[in-house]
C-alpha cells in the first residue's frame, strides 16, 4: 500500500512522518535531489523543477512489505492508495517557512496558496474525496500528528475534505 503525506511547505509533513514507526518513509524531495530526477534548476525560486515521469518509475521500483509512505509536497501527484493532506493556519504557516530561512515573498506565497487550498483540491481532482483525508496540524504536536497519519494507514479513520478553512487569511 502506497500512502502519500502532502501540503504546502510548512504544514509539517518532514517532522510529522519521521515519527511513524512501522512504516518505509520516502522523503521525496531528498530524493529528487540525490537521484537526480529533476529537469532543471530555477534559479528565480532557487528550486528543482521535479521530472514526474522519472518519479514515477523510481517510486514503482519500490519493493515494501510494510506500508509505503511518500511526503513532499509533490507527493499528490503520485499513485497512491490514500493522500493524507496536512494543513496549517497560513499564519503559522509563514511563520515556520520563515523562521527556516525562506525569503518573505515565498513564505507569503505558500500561506496565499495555503489560504485557497491549492493543495487539497489537487488532491481531490487526482484522488477523489474517498481516498482523501485531512489533518489541520496548526494546534497539533508533530507525535499527534504522525499519530493521525497511522489510524489513516491502519484504515481506521474516515476520508474527510473541507473540513478546514482559512479563508479569514485572505
Amino acid at each position: 500500500m502506497r500512502v502519500a503525506v502532502t501540503g504546502t511547505p510548512g504544514t509539517g509533513k518532514t517532522t510529522a512522518t519521521e515519527r511513524l514507526t512501522g512504516e518505509t518513509v520516502i522523503h521525496l524531495n531528498d530524493v529528487i535531489r540525490e537521484e537526480g530526477l529533476y529537469t532543471e534548476r530555477d534559479s528565480e525560486r532557487d528550486s528543482l523543477v521535479a521530472d514526474f515521469d522519472g518519479i514515477e518509475d523510481w517510486l514503482d521500483e519500490q519493493q515494501t512489505t510494510s506500508p509505503l509512505v511518500v511526503e513532499s509536497h509533490l507527493a499528490h501527484h503520485f499513485d497512491a492508495d490514500r493522500v493524507v493532506v496536512l494543513r496549517c493556519h497560513p499564519e503559522i504557516m509563514q511563520e515556520r517557512l520563515q523562521e527556516r530561512g525562506e525569503p518573505d515573498a515565498k513564505a507569503h506565497e505558500n500561506a496565499e496558496a495555503e489560504a485557497l487550498d491549492v493543495i487539497l483540491a489537487e488532491t481531490v481532482d487526482q484522488h477523489g474525496e474517498d481516498h482523501t483525508y485531512e489533518i489541520d496540524t496548526t494546534d497539533q504536536n508533530p507525535a499527534a500528528v504522525a499519530h493521525e497519519i497511522k489510524h489513516v494507514i491502519l484504515g481506521e479513520r474516515e476520508p474527510s475534505v473541507g473540513e478546514v478553512n482559512f479563508v479569514d487569511f485572505l
